[in-house]
């Protein structure tokens, strides 16, 4: 794996900031970011954030002082989070889907004193008490003509000319990124300068990248991954194409059009691609490869073949760094990849001690590089002190280490099945029935069984036109898994409930339980073969 020209810069120069100014003086007019018809130099990029910060330096931000974001893709919102970064300001990108409670709790939680949105999310608003930090919202595209009671809506500040770059630490909270909250409370992983930089080197590195390339996104800007890209594109001398939300139906005309030759795909977004009618887009474009983590075994490599796109794994979160990965070229389906060269990682049992390679336990990390990974959970000292007990950071994912020291993937901890005293991965119970050429989607989750611990059930999103019934696929399971992994529910969806980074929200299938439309197996009276041998 080819280290990056940038690797090894010393700490107060692994900022966004010095960033910006170090790729401008080397690159110039070359172009960084495109976005629509807008095309922006290293030079005009580090310009705009130098005017965005001096605008909110004017607006009364001041350094440390945290700024809500709730916008789809557009160029204001990378501006704003550039400019927060330039003057030492923290952004805190919201997801905007957000309403009620859980709008509520992040704005309350990240102390925000200002929320600039786009004009047509500020109705949410309405259904929610005014944090209590909160001085203005600054609607982007202008006041709606009748806006929420108790908020100070106003338009964006006028521009008020550059500022010069703060001379910020590598260890200082850049921005705040809100966790899902699937499981609880959202949240707010604080994450330093560095970190960005370290994404950027690291990813980087995996995917080769050189200035020649194209890197082109469809992923929303609140999400880590699509604002690590931009620092991948930045580092690299690259440049950066920002694209519309997720179409299955105009990504690849989109990919191909912008002339990328590296893409990201996330959650369903693989599936949802392998499910479309074969068409001259599949090959019409210059993409080597795509940045695609979680990608079931089954269509790793079928992926390839009909697209020409070589997908990459690797490990990495909100609060990580891509400390698990392989060169692209160096792709193992199913696998993640070997822990990276300044990190280490152990595969522990539920008391923090090491479990032998082959058995499956969590994944807790370390970072050597300082500031690589996330300082802690804003204004959340005990889910900190939780998360990373013992001085490693406990990642909530079950991995099982190979002897050759490449990990596997098996399951969220808090997505496991336990079935009459035996362990499930519903990872693996989904990569089964995703080889079922009939299956687009599927979801594996735990119902709670008459017995005692869970039954297994799945969600299964069928192929267009395709005809399957469930007994089908008992019987499809049946050489694939452990007789005990063989679904006893199945209920046929139209589609996953899907969050707006593409994940699938399991308690949603969990809280449902076993709907009136399920098939059960034993009421059926369908039994399973326990003699058949799962296939590795």
């Amino acid at each position: 794996m080819l280290p990056s020209a940038l690797r090894g810069l010393p700490a107060a120069e692994q900022t966004l900031p010095a960033l910006l100014e170090r790729q401008a003086a080397k690159y110039g007019d070359k172009t960084l970011l495109r976005y629509g018809d807008l095309e922006r130099s290293y030079a005009g990029v580090a310009a705009a954030a130098a005017d965005t910060g001096g605008t909110l330096r004017a607006a009364g931000v001041q350094r440390g002082d945290r700024l809500a974001l709730m916008c789809d893709n557009r160029i204001e919102l990378l501006d704003l989070i550039l400019g927060c970064a330039w003057i030492g300001a923290v952004a805190v990108p919201l997801n905007t889907a957000l309403r009620g409670a859980q709008l509520s709790h992040q704005l309350e939680n990240s102390g925000a004193r200002i929320l600039a949105m786009d004009s047509t999310l500020v109705d949410a608003l309405g259904y929610l008490d005014a944090p209590s930090t909160l001085e203005a919202v600054w609607a982007l595209d202008g006041v709606p003509e009748e806006p929420p009671a108790g908020y100070a809506v106003v338009g964006p500040p006028a521009p008020a000319g550059p500022v010069p770059a703060v001379a910020v630490d590598p260890g200082e909270t850049t921005a705040i990124l809100y966790t899902s909250g699937t499981t609880g409370l959202s949240k707010g992983v604080c994450c330093p300068q560095a970190q960005f930089y370290w994404w950027g080197i690291l990813v980087g590195e995996m995917l080769g990248l050189t200035e020649d390339d194209i890197l082109y996104t469809c992923l929303p800007l609140f999400h880590t991954n699509a604002l690590n890209a931009f620092t991948q594109a930045l580092v690299a001398g690259a440049t950066y194409h920002l694209g519309p939300r997720f179409s299955a139906t105009r990504f690849w005309d989109q990919v191909g059009a912008s002339g990328a030759t590296v893409t990201y795909l996330l959650g369903a977004m693989v599936n949802i691609l392998m499910s479309r009618p074969e068409g001259p887009a599949d090959r019409g474009h210059a993409v080597r490869n795509a940045l695609a983590p979680a990608t079931p075994a089954a269509i790793f490599d079928r992926f390839r073949d009909r697209f020409g796109v070589q997908l990459v794994e690797g490990y990495g979160s909100t609060e990580t760094n891509c400390a698990i990965g392989a060169h692209w070229t160096n792709q193992r389906a199913g696998l993640m990849g070997q822990v990276r060269a300044g990190f280490e990682a152990r595969v522990v049992d539920e008391h923090d001690e090491d479990v032998p390679d082959g058995v499956g336990g969590e994944l807790v990390l370390r970072h050597g590089p300082p500031f690589a990974f996330a300082t802690g959970y804003f204004a959340m000292p005990e889910k900190t002190v939780e998360a990373w007990r013992n001085l490693w950071f406990h990642t909530g994912d079950r991995v099982v280490c190979e002897p050759d020291g490449w990990l596997r993937f098996t399951d969220r901890l808090k997505d496991a099945i336990r079935r009459r005293g035996e362990n499930i991965s519903s990872f693996e119970v989904e990569q089964a029935l995703l080889s079922h050429p009939g299956v687009s989607a599927v979801a594996a989750f735990p119902v709670a069984s008459e017995l005692s611990e869970d039954e297994v059930a799945v969600a299964v999103v069928l192929e267009d036109g395709a005809t399957v019934d469930p007994v089908e696929l008992i019987r499809w399971c049946e050489p694939r898994l452990a007789y005990f992994a063989n679904p006893r529910f199945v209920r046929f969806v139209a589609a996953l409930p899907l969050t707006a980074n593409g994940k699938v929200r399991k308690t949603e299938l969990r809280d449902g339980g076993v709907t009136a439309d399920t098939w059960d197996r034993d009421a059926a009276g369908v039994t399973v073969n326990r003699a058949m041998v799962p296939r590795s």
